[in-house]
């Protein structure tokens, strides 16, 4: 039996790693206002390596449509400006005297209906990811059962408990998105 809870436990908190990553990527789709979590994923070039934008500065956002980013280092601020232009935000930074202005211009309903697609998009890949690590588990378990480690009572009793997990967490994606969309309607 110790086995199938391993093996549950270890489906749980993968589902679970699968949540937070969707919720990453939630806030990292750009909405009316601005936010420090949009700039996580973005990577500068920094004396030939990519490093995260939190390594190289700090966000602060003082108004709902502008960020100020203050780089550790001044010779990194035409890399950071860079990487900020390349990346998906869709905005151009401006230098203000070692510090970088990011104003974001208000979204046009067009382009909120493109993040509201990118979002449903990033909520199916989880899904997906949840349902495969289902997947995963429940070929685990039926091979601890044709094995003869586990008993059918208890095989079935954990493919409940694994379904339910499966579900739970489902859940909490399409509550993520829903907000994310929510989030991107208001005006």
């Amino acid at each position: 039996m110790a086995d199938l809870s391993s093996t549950l436990a270890d489906a749980n908190e993968k589902m679970t790693k699968a949540v937070e990553i969707a919720k990453e990527d939630f806030g990292a789709i750009r909405t009316g206002r601005a936010h420090p979590a949009m700039f996580a994923k973005i990577m500068v070039e920094y004396y030939g390596t990519y490093t995260p934008l939190g390594q190289l500065a700090t966000v602060q956002v003082p108004e709902a449509r502008m960020a100020l980013i203050s780089p550790f280092d001044k010779g990194a601020i035409a890399s950071i400006e860079k990487a900020i232009r390349d990346s998906d935000l869709g905005v151009n930074p401006a230098n203000d005297s070692g510090v970088i202005r990011v104003n974001f211009p208000q979204l046009t309903e067009e382009r909120r209906k493109d993040f509201i697609k990118v979002a449903r998009t990033k909520a199916e890949d989880s899904r997906v990811a949840i349902r495969n690590i289902r997947r995963t588990a429940k070929e685990a378990m039926e091979k601890l059962e044709k094995d003869g480690d586990v008993g059918k009572d208890d095989l079935t009793r954990s493919e409940k408990e694994l379904e339910k997990y499966t579900s739970d967490h489902v859940a909490k994606i399409d509550d993520l998105l829903k907000h994310k969309e929510s989030e991107l309607l208001e005006v």
